[in-house]
């Protein structure tokens, strides 16, 4: 029997080819009918699409299931070229068989992701994948992804697009399995799923400002609130929790745009758009940068850490014809070309930022034996400003007041992509462990 993949079509859904021979003999041909009904009742048991949850789960508390294999695990490759190509510039391209999941196949999609519920009636945004310079980025690989993670566990760090992204990892990998809910707590601000059939667990932990903060005042100078950020102070609430955590996915950004005062030692030393009197007034990289660095101090205090730490790189903002508060909105409908827009402004020096303090937190982590990776997915959101949920994440006749939203992530959509990345960057990591192996410094 020969079996034939097509190049990009969608993992989990069957697109493969049977040639057939035919027998001469009579007993040949029964045996060849008999071995394919074989394989065609087992086959699908590699094929665990769960595409509709139960309303209820049941925890599987000390149970072992047995190992979960895929044909797709076999093989996971890494083309040569990978070493010299920066998968994060590139352009987007067409994707016909995109997406792979949708709003009725996956519940991890908050209602203001809900794109599909909610009446946006375009569906090109879908429809588009990242195309690196100089390589290919493969489309996501659910089995190969739950094969790597076995046994592991990976935690996200920081605001509501971090949810984003582990909300649409959970849809991306709903093609092989759903996780259950082992979460300690109601909050769905901090989360733990389970996937029984890997020992996989994926955790959220919500810190938008990643060091300790309080809110001041709901209201504040711009209604949003006014925060007391703490900066060189230990946002407990994930740093005591992340022992045990093989990967780290680290973000923050869109909150440190909100009115602050900022404290060194207890002490008022500043402040973001405050309008306090004899209270100076900073940029609002200030804040970000010492909370950014007090953040990968306190992951390089634990002792008992040895996980790898990534940053994913934040995400820009799309409002046109005005401010999230005063009108402004996202409705284009393509994607935007590398020559079309430029990183520039408060979004060129926030991102410099990060890349700044990660160099120096992956330079102080590496004394301690820390790994420290970069998730750079800035450029190719910047060119992505018909990707969000603009109107279309709550229902139109709401009887509220709700922002045009420019700052998350339709699902499905773009964000999809992140998957794509963070596939590849640990498949890179498990290069490297390999190449360590075989070549031991020393």
């Amino acid at each position: 029997m020969k079996v034939t993949t097509g190049g990009e079509l969608p993992y989990g859904k069957n697109n493969n080819q049977q040639g057939y021979t035919t027998f001469r003999s009579t007993s040949k041909t029964l045996i060849l009918v008999t071995l394919t009904l074989i394989i065609l009742t087992v086959v699908p048991l590699y094929y665990p699409l769960h595409r509709y949850p139960t309303t209820t789960h049941t925890t599987t508390g000390d149970v072992t299931l047995p190992p979960v294999y895929h044909p797709q695990d076999e093989v996971i490759t890494i083309n040569d070229n990978h070493h010299k190509c920066d998968v994060f510039s590139g352009e987007w391209v067409p994707n016909p068989h995109a997406p792979y999941y949708d709003n009725m196949t996956c519940w991890a999609i908050h209602e203001h992701q809900n794109c599909q519920k909610y009446g946006r009636p375009d569906s090109d945004f879908m429809k588009w994948r990242w195309k690196p310079d100089g390589c290919d980025l493969p489309i996501f690989n659910p089995y190969q992804f739950l094969e790597i993670v076995r046994d592991k566990s990976l935690a996200f760090v920081g605001d509501s697009v971090g949810r984003n992204q582990m909300q649409s990892l959970i849809c991306m990998l709903s093609r092989v399995e759903y996780p259950i809910d082992r979460s300690e707590t109601k909050d769905e601000n901090f989360k733990h799923w389970y996937y029984v059939s890997y020992n996989f667990t994926l955790a959220t932990y919500w810190s938008p400002f990643l060091v300790k903060a309080q809110e001041a005042s709901s209201d504040g100078p711009t209604h949003t609130g006014l925060f007391n950020l703490y900066l060189d102070e230990f946002d407990d609430k994930w740093t005591t929790q992340i022992d045990g955590f093989n990967y780290l996915i680290i973000n923050a950004g869109h909150w440190f745009w909100r009115p602050a005062l900022y404290y060194v030692n207890r002490q008022v030393v500043g402040c973001r758009f405050c309008q306090l009197e004899n209270i100076t007034d900073y940029p609002m990289t200030f804040g970000y940068r010492k909370a950014i660095r007090t953040a990968f101090k306190a992951i390089n205090s634990r002792k008992n850490f040895k996980g790898i730490t990534i940053l994913r790189t934040f995400a820009p903002m799309h409002f046109e014809g005005g401010e999230w508060n005063s009108g402004g909105d996202c409705v284009r409908k393509m994607p935007f070309k590398s020559n079309e827009i430029t990183l520039e402004g408060i979004n060129l020096e926030l991102y410099m930022t990060q890349i700044e303090e990660f160099k120096r937190g992956e330079k102080m982590g590496k004394n301690n034996g820390l790994k420290y990776r970069l998730l750079d997915t800035t450029q190719a959101m910047l060119l992505r400003p018909d990707g969000h949920p603009s109107r279309y994440g709550h229902w139109p006749n709401e009887n509220v007041t709700l922002y045009n939203d420019c700052v998350h992530w339709c699902l499905p959509g773009p964000i999809d992509t992140w998957s794509d990345f963070l596939l590849h960057t640990l498949k890179m990591e498990g290069l490297r462990s390999a190449e360590e192996k075989s070549h031991p410094k020393g």
